[in-house]
Order: structure tokens, then sequence, then C-alpha cells
């Protein structure tokens, strides 16, 4: 592939990646706030659509373009260890997102609309530990990409 099309696929991915869980993050804070089981459960509803739609498509974007760049570009990833730094980062974080935020999240939509569906106006306690645990996770989640985006840029 030609590198600007590599290029341009691999930013992409990066844009629908960083920005969706940043926005999600957001979102389901906020709709945590309010105490609401019926908003809670709408954002645990989208939030997974969103990661499914957008979190991992930008992450296999940035996976496919990755490699297109080392192909484009010839670059030797022992020849560049900021992209080699970059790349674990982005691996933990992708590890992180599919052995613990994914589960959780699932988990915590089940709760929800459990919640919803019995009529009760505050979420369980399960919910709360639930959502601590996504809260921590997910911070680090959500650094390591950053990360990754500072070291695929330094050089």
């Amino acid at each position: 592939m030609e590198y600007f099309t590599v290029k341009f696929i691999h930013v992409l991915g990066v844009v629908l990646f960083l920005g969706n869980i940043i926005v999600s993050a957001l979102w389901k804070t906020q709709a945590d706030k309010t105490g609401n089981p019926v908003i809670i459960a709408f954002a645990c509803r989208l939030m997974n659509m969103t990661d499914l739609a957008f979190t991992a498509l930008g992450g296999a974007l940035i996976t496919i373009g990755g490699i297109g760049l080392f192909h484009a570009t010839g670059i030797a990833i022992s020849d560049a260890p900021h992209l080699t730094i970059g790349i674990s980062l982005f691996g933990m974080a992708a590890m992180l997102w599919v052995t613990g935020l994914v589960p959780l999240q699932i988990y915590m939509s089940k709760i929800a609309s459990r919640t919803v569906q019995a009529g009760d106006q505050t979420m369980p306690p399960a919910y709360e530990k639930c959502r601590k645990l996504w809260n921590i996770i997910g911070l680090i989640a959500v650094i390591l990409p950053l990360a990754t985006l500072y070291f695929m840029i330094y050089r």
C-alpha cells in the first residue's frame, strides 16, 4: 500500500479509538452521577455498542495502518525504540480493554437493565462495586493510549 493511504488508515484509527474511549468515559461518568437507573442503563448499552463500532474498529485500523507504515517506510522496529514502547503500551491498553473493561461493561449493563426492569429507583451495590473498578481500569486504559500517542509521535 502507498504511504499516504496507510497513514490515513492509521490516523483515522487513532481518531476513532481515542475519541471513543475518551467520550465514552465522560459520557458514562456523567450518567452514573445522575443515579438514575434508566439513564445509566441507556449509557451502558450505548457504550457497549460504540465500543464495538468505534473502539474495536479504531484498534483494527491502527494495527492495519501501523503494519502498513512499517512496510511503506521500511523502518526496522529495532531502529525505532520509541515505536517499540508505543506498540507495547497500545498492546497493554488493548489487553485491559478486552480482559477488564469489556466484561465489566457487559456485566454493568446487565445490572442496570435488570434494575430498570424491576422498577427500582437506585442502582444496587453490585453496580457500585463494578463502577469503581471500571473507573480505575478505565483511567489506566485511557492513559496508556495517550502515552502511546506521545511515543508514536516522539522521535
